[in-house]
């Protein structure tokens, strides 16, 4: 599959628009007290889970922009 410079920008910007929410949600769930640890747990899960999404589609687009400029 051939990667166009559209599919580079939507791929940063899910990957921007994953580290802003999620930067948002982290902030809210430091804010949290008294809940089980299991909560914690789970959404710190979600959290590096999503972060490591954003980080591979940050990587992908970025590849595809310097690909795309080197043709």
């Amino acid at each position: 599959m051939k990667f166009t410079r559209s599919h580079a920008l939507l791929f940063l910007a899910i990957a921007v628009w994953n580290v802003v929410t999620y930067g948002v949600f982290i902030k809210n769930l430091a804010a949290t007290d008294n809940r089980p640890t299991g909560y914690y747990v789970a959404h710190t899960v979600l959290i590096v889970g999503n972060l490591g999404i954003a980080a591979v589609l940050a990587v992908l687009g970025v590849r595809a922009l310097r690909a795309l400029r080197q043709t």
